[in-house]
């Protein structure tokens, strides 16, 4: 096990070379930011954050996060403005960008690194007016609380989180993100005490002190926000994942879990696979994200009512105007035939009228309970063919979300998993149709 991490480290630390090129970047690009802030009197200060500040990011991957502080007096209308007149000024010879938090940011990618300008106001501890403005208060945190070594474990955790696909806490991921990666190992101590615990944790695990109750599968309080839990941005299915990876690497200790490997899809499996994609006006990943995650929930309701039996669903995007709506199917055929259950036929009127609204039907019949049923042919029995009726006939009442209503209204494809070409679909359908081998074939 000591050879692994030892092999884990070489990868996740950057040398200090990378080190060198990444800080003289940062200070070019902090210079950058601090040339435009002169031109409002609302800003008090720009400061780096994230991981870069905290010393805790990973070799050959990197997120510059600058935060541009302005006065608390601020109001929200002027304080997006300035946020983005500051970010897209500065950042005007790398093609910046705008992304959504809670308030918009500019991003731009500039040596192959991904740039963050952050707008945030100047408060004191606990008087937050932005999500962005404990961030300053994070970087803080772990520099008193972790130290070199610390840190380093950090990374080792990031690395794993990595490898076996949940790091991250954007809506794509909805993974552990990196302050979530930090404050874990500040509570345990190393990595190896932290996967230790994740073995055996438990439904609702609380880790910090609550002020009051969440209802998530893990619970991580924020070390300076007791009213925040980290642990929403984590989903369900995310946590378990994590529990069976740490248990996994346990039981045998590898350097793949630290190396993300390609799923491939199950061909078996694609024959089972619906698609629906469809291209979309360009806007914010965070947003579109989030759209075609609701609409892929809301269509997998609708397919169980029609009696088809969702296992799995997915959703994915290019970012730029592709998007897709993937469900893994017990069948994309169903039986022709239902059974409607009715009433006892001692309920005299609601027998009489199950009776005529189903006089129509093949068979009508009293059961051994007494009890009326009836069996109806189905109006589709092929998924294709009911999705495309339902899309058709109404997004809203299917479910879709309004913010992509008008982007399918200007056409959609249904299409099987073998039938797919696009290579941000095919890789959705990797992961829904694939086992991942690191969590579950260790666990054999």
């Amino acid at each position: 096990m000591r050879n692994v991490l030892e092999q884990a480290r070489k990868i996740s630390i950057p040398t200090r070379q990378e080190e060198e090129k990444i800080g003289i970047l940062a200070e070019n690009l902090l210079t950058l930011v601090k040339k435009e802030i002169v031109k409002y009197p609302e800003i008090t200060s720009v400061e780096l954050g994230g991981s870069y500040a905290k010393g805790t990011w990973l070799k050959g991957n990197l997120d510059l996060d600058i935060f541009v502080k302005m006065k608390k007096e601020t109001d929200e209308k002027r304080f997006e403005e300035i946020g983005r007149k500051i970010g897209f000024e500065s950042m005007k010879k790398f093609h910046p960008y705008v992304r959504y938090s809670e308030h918009p940011y500019v991003e731009a990618v500039v040596q192959d690194t991904k740039v963050n300008v952050v707008p945030c106001y100047d408060v004191e501890k606990g008087q937050w007016k932005s999500a962005a403005d404990r961030s300053s208060f994070h970087t803080k945190f772990i520099l008193e609380k972790l130290d070199a070594e610390g840190k380093n474990e950090v990374r080792l955790l990031k690395k794993f989180l990595g490898g076996v696909g949940i790091y991250g806490a954007e809506i794509a991921i909805e993974g552990f993100g990196g302050y979530v990666s930090e404050v874990l190992i500040y509570h345990y101590g190393s990595f190896m005490k932290m996967l230790e615990a994740a073995a055996n944790f438990s439904q609702g695990q609380t880790i910090g002190n609550p002020t009051k109750k969440f209802e998530t599968s893990l619970v991580l309080i924020d070390p300076i926000d007791s009213n925040r839990n980290l642990g929403t941005a984590i989903s369900a299915q995310n946590f378990g994942k994590f529990i069976l990876a740490a248990r996994a690497y346990l039981k045998k200790p590898s350097l793949e879990f630290f190396n993300s490997k390609k799923l491939l899809p199950k061909t078996k499996s694609l024959k089972n696979v619906l698609v629906v994609k469809f291209n979309y006006k360009h806007r914010s990943p965070d947003i579109i994200w989030g759209q075609v995650k609701r609409g892929a929930s809301a269509l997998s309701g609708q397919l169980e009512l029609g009696g088809f039996q969702v296992l799995r669903k997915s959703a994915t995007t290019d970012e730029k105007s592709e998007a897709a709506m993937l469900f893994l199917l017990q069948s994309t055929i169903i039986e022709k035939f239902m059974v409607k259950n009715g009433p006892e036929v001692f309920r005299k009127p609601e027998s009489e009228n199950f009776i005529l609204r189903n006089s129509k039907n093949e068979i009508t019949w009293v059961d051994d309970q007494g009890r009326i049923l009836s069996l109806q042919q189905r109006e589709f029995h092929d998924v294709k063919k009911f999705l495309h009726s339902l899309l058709k006939r109404n997004l809203s009442k299917a479910g879709i979300p309004s913010g992509i209503i008008s982007d399918m209204k200007r056409g959609f494809v249904i299409s099987g998993g073998h039938q797919v070409t696009s290579k941000s679909i095919k890789k959705a359908l990797a992961e829904l149709t694939s086992t991942n081998e690191l969590i579950f074939g260790s666990n054999k």
